[in-house]
């Protein structure tokens, strides 16, 4: 979509010299000037056990054989996530919680396990002091602290609660915990222009409230890159494209060729400058060049997010999410049919591992780009009806604008739209589609429009992360 694009921003003539220009006026550093100085570390999270365990047959409290259970499942998740390191201890009073937080480090999270009844109440206060976001898995009949957590939580503490006797909750507390420390560590790339909500554009407020760095790309550095893609990774990489596709439609040679040696060159960009993210808001004026679709997908698939447009807004939504549910997201455009109570998402460039990197291949045709006349090369996958979805955008760095669906059509070949598309059912199209971003104090047309997808139901953890990260939950429709 580019209904804000001049035809000489679309055409790509003259783009470089303006977007310095613009980059340089919303103060985002150049990339060559802000190198990343240390490789991204594991999150440290710290996890508390709160007193010692109760007789196995009496007194409210876990026993024994649950708390060897709980900390066998919590090794289990750590050697399994890979990017997480524990540190591991019993408090049984203030003062050795704060050993344990000082251990661990002034800004690690707390994932603190009820043990006994009003043993968390007893050790809390220098977690909520110290204002680390936490956690509290409580299991059942485990005492009354339970009733506490929330309560702190609207005190204005980043807190939560999972009250389980399903030990895998502790693997999914442990993903949302490090979703903060990871976002700390995160440096993304932007070919400016930056689009969406006014804080989302902003390096310093991005970099205040979620500790992410974003620093601007020359396309001139770019173009030297992808001058530099040799011939025979071109021609890999365009015959795996080709040779996967269940039909070519409209790209010719010369489109797939080109569309190839971008996503080679954007890998290798990503990998030179150590980044997460990547948003390119010059996207409409690559077409001389070869279209970054394929190149997303690339990325997406291998779990660095790449948003088009240079919408913040849904970048940001796909690294936090990333981060705690380890699959990329499907960033797309909406419109209702009222009729069948659905709501559809389209664009052209989708992730093809929407189960994550380790997930198959959805299937897909190679398509020229919907609004340039057919040019460009495209994928447009089509992904598995039946599969429950959360569609969701992080907007002003503070709301999590959300929702439930399930998808209940993709078309064979679309026609109208974009490439890729998904029909889904929702709990109440017509008043989803009366109060469609009317949160949002802006007339943007991108902004309103794009929200990310997600395969699975991932409603309950939005509101964990929510809370942990001091936002607010918005649910559409």
């Amino acid at each position: 979509m580019c209904e804000q694009c001049t035809r000489r921003e679309f055409l790509g003539t003259g783009l470089a010299g303006g977007l310095i220009v613009a980059g340089a006026g919303w103060g985002y550093a150049w990339a060559s000037q802000t190198p990343r100085l240390r490789p991204v570390g594991k999150s440290r999270i710290c996890v508390i056990i709160t007193g010692p365990p109760a007789p196995a047959d009496r007194d409210w409290g876990a026993d024994a054989g649950q708390i060897a259970a709980a900390k066998a499942r919590l090794a289990q998740a750590e050697k399994d996530l890979g990017n997480v390191e524990l540190i591991m201890g019993e408090s049984n009073s203030a003062e050795q919680t704060a050993a344990l937080l000082k251990e661990a480090g002034a800004e690690a999270p707390v994932l603190a396990i009820n043990v006994r009844n009003f043993a968390l109440t007893r050790v809390v206060q220098p977690i909520l002091e110290g204002a680390h976001p936490m956690i509290v898995f409580s299991l059942p009949a485990s005492g009354h602290d339970w009733m506490y957590p929330l309560r702190w939580q609207r005190k204005g503490h980043r807190v939560s609660l999972l009250t389980s006797s399903d030990y895998n909750e502790l693997e999914r507390a442990l993903r949302l915990l490090r979703v903060a420390p990871m976002m700390k560590q995160t440096r993304i790339l932007l070919f400016p222009p930056a689009r969406g909500t006014q804080p989302a554009q902003s390096p310093e407020e991005i970099k205040k409230r979620l500790g992410a760095d974003v620093v601007a790309m020359e396309e001139k550095v770019f173009d030297e890159m992808l001058a530099g893609v040799e011939e025979e990774a071109i021609r890999v990489e365009a015959e795996a494209w080709t040779r996967n596709a269940r039909e070519i439609i409209e790209p010719n040679k010369e489109d797939i060729h080109k569309a190839a040696q971008v996503s080679i060159a954007l890998q290798r960009l990503m990998e030179k400058e150590q980044a997460q993210g990547l948003a390119v808001g010059t996207c409409m004026g690559w077409l001389s060049k070869g279209f970054p679709c394929l190149g997303f997908t690339r990325l997406r698939d291998s779990g660095i997010p790449a948003a088009c447009e240079g919408d913040m807004d849904s970048l940001l939504t796909m690294i936090l999410f990333q981060y705690m549910i380890d699959k990329p997201g499907f960033q797309g455009n909406a419109t209702f049919d009222t009729s069948r109570n659905v709501l559809w998402t389209a664009h052209c460039t989708a992730a093809l591992k929407m189960d994550g990197a380790q997930g198959k291949e959805a299937p897909y045709l190679l398509r020229g780009h919907s609004e340039v006349g057919g040019s460009g090369c495209v994928p447009e996958v089509q992904y598995r009806v039946g599969e429950k979805i959360t569609r969701t955008k992080l907007v002003n760095l503070d709301t999590i604008l959300i929702s439930p669906g399930k998808i209940i059509e993709v078309p064979k070949r679309s026609v109208h739209g974009c490439r890729t598309q998904i029909v889904t059912e929702v709990r109440d199209a017509a008043k989803m589609a009366a109060n469609w971003s009317s949160y949002l104090e802006t007339e943007d047309a991108m902004t309103l429009l794009h929200r990310v997808v997600f395969y699975g139901d991932h409603m309950d953890s939005a509101y964990h992360l929510a809370r942990l990260m001091g936002m607010k939950v918005i649910e559409e429709g």
